[in-house]
């Protein structure tokens, strides 16, 4: 089943997109949680962290130089969250992998 984020890659949908190469595309969350929100988003159809094999480790690596390149563009080096849900028990709303890069804010204390 295509989700959102198929769609989104594959150019059916537009997005405010801030970073794209063969394996990521990111873009600013329709629905921000703080001043920066961008969602990082593999182009590989996985649905969830779970659903990671070993051959897709690498993926993981990809996510997080993406977040540290977005990170020092938006000028979030010094404080941002990147996380995920897996599965409709942790919030997942969209079952193809993504990431959340948020900042921009001081952040809550709710996660640790």
């Amino acid at each position: 089943m295509s989700s959102i984020f198929d769609q989104i890659i594959e150019g059916k949908l537009p997005c405010d997109k801030v970073y794209e190469d063969e394996a990521i595309i990111a873009f600013h969350d329709i629905a921000p949680q703080a001043p920066v929100h961008i969602l990082i988003v593999p182009k590989k159809r996985v649905q969830k962290l779970q659903d990671l094999d070993s051959k897709d480790m690498h993926i993981l690596e990809d996510v997080v130089k993406v977040a540290q390149t977005l990170a020092k563009k938006f000028n979030i080096l010094e404080g941002y969250r990147l996380l995920t849900n897996n599965g409709a028990l942790a919030g997942q709303t969209v079952f193809h992998l993504h990431f959340h890069l948020i900042g921009g804010k001081q952040l809550g204390h709710q996660f640790g």
